[in-house]
């Protein structure tokens, strides 16, 4: 039997109930007094009426209402659910990150110190190359200035000399020593063939 049938049963018998109990009371009473009794039990049963129908009403619009109401709270209670339940998941995964931030840093430190060395040695490496190649450069040019410096004593020694020579001759060579030069001079052409 549905609800409906249940409760329509019920109002049924308590209809038949109240009719029974009226009319037992009237027989009871008799006359005058019966008018009296029988609008006080018509009210009776007017109230119990309009009760029925009130309860009738709100189990009629109730059950629906607290139904969705029911669902409502289930389904935010789910979501609610499922809410926490990937926040616990983020917060574990970000206590995991927090656990392995440590090892990163470190593992970050250690390659950046290999790498700071490794740069540190690269950079000695060409500064030494530098100073081998300014060194080289240095004796290059020390040996060509020293070159053009001798050259250039070479040519001012050979001035000298030559000046040296000719104010030497000058001296020496009088117009005697001239004649007797250019005489010897003629003389050693004479004996030679043409």
């Amino acid at each position: 039997m549905t609800r409906r049938g249940l409760w329509r049963a019920f109002g049924g018998a308590l209809m038949v109930v109240l009719f029974a109990a009226l009319s037992a009371y009237a027989a009871e009473e008799g006359g005058n007094t019966t008018t009296a009794r029988a609008n006080e039990i018509f009210k009776w049963i007017n109230s119990a009426i309009v009760a029925g129908l009130i309860v009738w009403v709100f189990l009629k619009l109730t059950p629906p209402f607290f139904r969705k109401s029911a669902e409502n709270i289930s389904s935010a209670i789910t979501k609610a659910t499922a809410a926490k339940v990937e926040a616990d998941r983020q917060l574990r995964e970000a206590e995991e990150k927090l656990a392995r931030l440590e090892q990163e840093v470190a593992q970050l430190r250690a390659t950046a110190q290999r790498e700071a060395t490794a740069e540190a040695e690269r950079l000695r490496a060409i500064t030494q190359s530098d100073i081998q190649k300014v060194g080289l450069a240095g004796k290059a040019e020390i040996e060509a200035a020293e070159r053009a410096a001798r050259l250039e004593l070479k040519a001012i020694a050979a001035n000298l000399a030559v000046d040296g020579a000719e104010s030497l001759l000058v001296k020496e060579l009088t117009p005697k020593a001239q004649e007797s030069l250019v005489g010897a001079f003629v003389k050693s052409l004479e004996g030679r063939p043409n």
